[in-house]
């Protein structure tokens, strides 16, 4: 199984992903949700088929609350989970929610940025 290139755990965590501005796509995980595991396993999916994609992140809304949080601040993007966030450039290009987040939705808009 492929992991996410970064998981965030902490605001300092953030701010590093951040720093870079090159494409990450953030994904926002409530682990007591089964909309959520579900979304989860598209994400799970699209990172073992995707080749070269912007570098990815994981957060879990619940344990790292303030992560998530401060994701929504910054990025002006209302917190839903799970979401799946694109951020270029340091800017939110495109979100998705609930059964949107697919792995066929997150490579055509990850796609858009290669």
């Amino acid at each position: 199984m492929s992991e996410p290139d970064f998981t965030l755990n902490t605001v300092e965590d953030l701010d590093a992903l951040l720093a870079d501005p090159s494409p990450v796509l953030i994904f926002k995980h409530s682990t007591a949700c089964p909309v959520s595991a579900h979304a989860h396993g598209e994400f799970e999916a699209w990172l073992e088929t995707k080749e070269s994609a912007p570098r990815t992140a994981f957060v879990r809304v619940i344990e790292e609350r303030p992560v998530s949080n401060e994701i929504a601040a910054r990025l002006g993007v209302r917190h839903q989970s799970p979401q799946a966030i694109l951020v270029v450039d340091g800017e939110a290009r495109w979100d998705a929610s609930h059964d949107r987040v697919t792995r066929e939705a997150l490579a055509e808009r990850t796609a858009a940025e290669n």
